[in-house]
């Protein structure tokens, strides 16, 4: 079994980063011979910690297949060091892989009691978003604007260590080792791109609302209502999205949320219309305690979709009932829209509430 240390600087000014890699994190990648573990081995451990100002590799490679277990008892015995666990996609792939192999090798492990972080698995929801074409760690990398020299994929790299175990060299060694180097280091870096999530998870304030006039492309006057975000964590890159009429750009520590105000009549219906009766000739509902005093050629049973009174005013979207009351254009619609009042408009707190409800509905 060869063990590979290094040392490099630490050197970040990302508060996500500084937050989640702290000298209690450990970093973990693995290289395998395949994705059956019941069929192929983890040949190499790779594993990054931190200690002050310093970013600490160690690396547990497996010259033979009969070094495995030697490999996965020195990485469980650093591991128990830590109290939490980074990876990417090691919820996916790495830990149930590590677990099967150790079973195979009678060796105790407690992996799955680790607070884990898998990067992948949290920017599951953001390949439109961020609009990338697939989410491997090395497509997020350039998303970043990071470098590596490596050039190879694991999978490329299977046939070089079955090589290496037949015939070892310096130059097959070196290949291997710097793939799962650059995967490690790859992977602390990518820490800020989780400021994405962060902000769809409500890290944020809301800082100013506006009312903007513009232009459709009908030429027709529209207004729309634009919230301005202060975000907890930096956006690394420019990004914008939208999904019908909402519309969200973000670029380090502010993010804009844009979407249509309706300004016009709506109608509220009411919830018990068997205890309403409607009214042709004024288009409303009224209750039927106050209807006693309507000619009766002058008033209906209302009926659910004709149980409504109606307001004027602006009014904006909402895709579920979180503000109330709620008006609709048509009984059956699942839109649903609420008045723009002063309650909302002085509430910081009821604006935040529907950003972080249009921020869902885009995601």
């Amino acid at each position: 079994m060869k063990i590979w240390q290094k040392e490099t600087p630490f050197v970040t000014k990302d508060s996500l980063t500084e937050e989640l890699f702290t000298e209690s994190t450990l970093f973990f990648d693995i290289e395998t011979t395949g994705f059956s573990s019941a069929h192929t081995q983890v040949y190499l451990i790779g594993c990054v910690a931190r200690k002050g100002n310093l970013s600490c590799t160690t690396q547990f490679f497996a010259e033979t297949p009969t070094e495995e277990k030697n490999i996965l008892s020195a990485f469980l015995s650093l591991a128990s060091q830590y109290q939490s666990l980074i990876s990417f996609n090691g919820m996916g792939f790495d830990l149930p892989y590590l677990k099967e192999r150790c079973v195979r090798h009678d060796l105790t492990e407690t992996l799955e009691q680790f607070p884990h972080l898998d990067i992948f698995r949290e920017l599951s929801k953001f390949k439109k978003i961020l609009k990338l074409s697939n989410l491997k760690q090395k497509s997020l990398e350039i998303f970043l604007d990071l470098q590596r020299n490596d050039k190879c994929s694991g999978g490329d790299l299977i046939n070089v260590y079955l090589k290496y175990v037949k015939q070892p060299s310096e130059e097959s060694c070196a290949l291997l080792q710097l793939h799962n180097y650059e995967d490690l280091l790859g992977m602390s870096k990518l820490l800020p791109i989780l400021s994405y999530p962060r902000l769809f998870q409500g890290q944020f304030a809301v800082l100013s609302y506006e009312k903007n006039n513009y232009q459709t492309f009908s030429h027709e006057h529209a207004i729309e209502l634009i919230l301005t975000l202060a975000l907890e964590h930096p956006l690394p890159k420019r990004f914008s999205f939208g999904k019908e009429n909402i519309y969200l750009t973000g670029f380090q520590k502010q993010a804009k949320l844009k979407v249509p105000i309706y300004q016009g009549e709506l109608k509220y219906f009411y919830p018990n219309y068997k205890d309403y009766y409607y009214l042709p000739q004024e288009d409303r509902a009224i209750h039927k305690s106050v209807a006693f005093y309507v000619d009766k050629d002058f008033r209906t049973r209302a009926k659910a979709a004709t149980c409504y009174s109606k307001k004027t005013g602006c009014f904006l979207p909402q895709f579920e009932e979180i503000i109330t009351p709620y008006f609709k254009l048509e009984y059956h619609d699942k839109l649903t829209w609420f008045e723009m009042t002063e309650d909302f408009t002085d509430s910081l707190e009821q604006q935040k509430k529907y950003a972080l409800h249009l921020l869902q509905y885009l995601l």
